[in-house]
């Protein structure tokens, strides 16, 4: 990746980008690589919400299925975008075959790769000293979609359909089961959408059952890949971003950073499951514990949302695990470098409360920060903060959408703005989020919770790449020690805790204290 990235020109290139541009594409300040993004978002999802809207009249529709309702579809289609892949729909009965691999499939590259883009504006902007521009935001998507992420996605997708994961355009297939009544199986190209929702940390799975459907992830081989499909890039895109700004070893304290939270979530999610054994509504028995609890806490630590259990089956205990780690703000590991891009404005405030602490002047790789950089910081960090609380505290108003009671029917609220505004797309199964109310306000904080962060990143890194690089000396503030680590852990535990530890007080943690009396809701 970090290749990719850091070379001027790649053989074959000049030929695409003199069609493109007319001759060699331009550097972009922060405003114009934004326009570009939104543009490009902007034209792809009206050609998305068309596609679905009317997918009655277009071919590859076998079950000559409708097009979906207005909300329904814009929902759908801000969650694409967004690399969100929430899911107010069940894939193999609402959606055909030309929604799904020419509207859906498609997003699901272009999704991960401006998120990709974006982390390599900030590697730059960080890098730089004194410049206004930081590369071109065509030439980074173009690099990411066709130099990694197609690559590997066409390799993944033929060694899930050697395990047996569907791959067909033919009709699903009607017959009568050993009860005697009808079934339908279905069929469609499943694997190529399975291979990018993996590894662009996308998570919308073909079938609405997602992962834990047996023509979606039949073997315990397809299982590893695909749960490891889910770390694979978002942890490489913390190296790609120590490459692009001089300093590895930085990369390596952020890595041991977030994999130390993933441990110990993890830890918690499967001891929690032991130790409430017997509770199998939900959970795919082909699967053992280890396999689903860690899926569940890999696939909510990094923006992925696929699943191969249904996390409304899960303990409480497990149930806020997977819902601290979407609050956080999706950075432990998150998507694919959308993950590293948020932590950039956690560091960023590490390093300005650091020098609070200590008296100095905040500084991050020789950079001063000031004041615009902290307000566009915790711009970035509160915003979706925000979405999760007042969506939350509006829908506890609605007798509707929440199949439960009590506290996990507080869980099952928190959860879907959580998911929404983290950007990560799973569900507890009970949440029934396809209203118009359910539709717009998860369409509104998917759309907060990409573009806050995004915005926020490019503003500040721009700003930063415009100062001068000052040298560091002994007296500088390093950023790739074990002490920076821990308050760099320390302050996305205080950050997330002030903000949400109340409103899981009273959702998942009470709801473990009554399971333990022998309530269940």
């Amino acid at each position: 990746m970090a290749f990719v990235f850091k070379k001027e020109s790649i053989w074959g290139e000049r030929k695409v980008f003199s069609y493109l541009f007319s001759g060699s594409p331009m550097g972009q300040s922060a405003n114009e690589y934004l326009r570009s993004l939104l543009v490009f978002h902007g034209l792809g999802g009206i050609i998305l919400f068309g596609i679905l809207m009317f997918q009655d009249r277009l071919p590859l529709n076998p079950l000559h299925l409708n097009g979906l309702s207005w909300h329904l579809a814009l929902n759908t289609t801000i969650s694409f975008i967004t690399n969100t892949n929430w899911q107010a729909y069940s894939g193999e009965s609402q959606l055909s075959y030309f929604s799904q691999t020419l509207g859906l499939a498609p997003q699901n590259f272009y999704s991960a790769a401006v998120g990709i883009s974006v982390l390599c504006f900030v590697g730059r902007g960080l890098s730089s000293s004194q410049t206004n521009e930081f590369g071109n935001f065509w030439v980074d998507l173009y690099r990411a979609t066709f130099y990694i992420l197609l690559p590997l996605s066409i390799l993944l997708a033929l060694v899930l359909v050697s395990q047996g994961v569907v791959q067909s355009f033919d009709a699903p297939i009607q017959s009568i089961g050993l009860d005697g009544f009808k079934q339908t199986i279905p069929l469609g190209p499943a694997a190529s959408q399975i291979s990018i929702k993996q590894l662009g940390t996308n998570g919308g799975g073909f079938f609405g059952v997602n992962s834990a459907h047996p023509f979606e992830n039949p073997t315990a081989i397809s299982n590893f890949l695909e749960s490891f499909s889910i770390l694979f890039l978002p942890a490489a895109s913390i190296f790609l971003f120590g490459k692009l700004v001089g300093s590895f070893k930085h990369a390596w304290v952020i890595f041991f950073v977030m994999l130390t939270f993933l441990f110990i979530g993890y830890a918690i999610v499967y001891s929690s499951e032991v130790n409430t054994a017997g509770i199998w509504e939900g959970k795919e028995t082909r699967f053992s514990w280890i396999e689903s609890t860690f899926w569940m806490s890999a696939t909510t630590a990094a923006s992925n949302g696929s699943v191969n259990a249904m996390h409304d089956s899960f303990s409480p205990l497990a149930g806020s695990i997977a819902l601290f780690q979407m609050m956080i703000g999706e950075v432990i590991f998150g998507g694919v470098g959308t993950g590293m891009y948020g932590m950039f404005l956690f560091i960023v405030l590490t390093v300005f409360l650091s020098g609070l602490m200590t008296g100095r002047t905040p500084e991050l790789f020789g950079k001063k920060i000031g004041s615009f950089e902290m307000k566009w910081t915790l711009f970035g960090i509160l915003a979706p903060s925000v979405c999760i609380l007042i969506g939350s505290a509006i829908s506890t108003f609605f007798e509707s959408g929440y199949s439960a009671k009590g506290p996990h029917a507080l869980s099952q609220i928190l959860y879907a703005y959580s998911s929404a505004s983290g950007n990560n797309g799973s569900a507890f199964a009970g949440f029934a989020a396809d209203s118009i109310w359910g539709n717009l306000s998860l369409g509104v904080c998917m759309l907060v919770g990409r573009f806050s962060v995004i915005a926020s990143s490019i503003y500040v890194a721009a700003s930063l790449g415009k100062k001068i690089t000052a040298k560091s000396t002994e007296g500088s503030f390093r950023t790739d020690t074990i002490l920076f680590g821990i308050l760099l852990f320390s302050i996305l535990i205080l950050v997330c805790g002030l903000t949400f530890f109340p409103f899981l007080t009273l959702g998942p943690i009470l709801e473990h204290f009554l399971l333990g009396a022998g309530k269940f809701f």
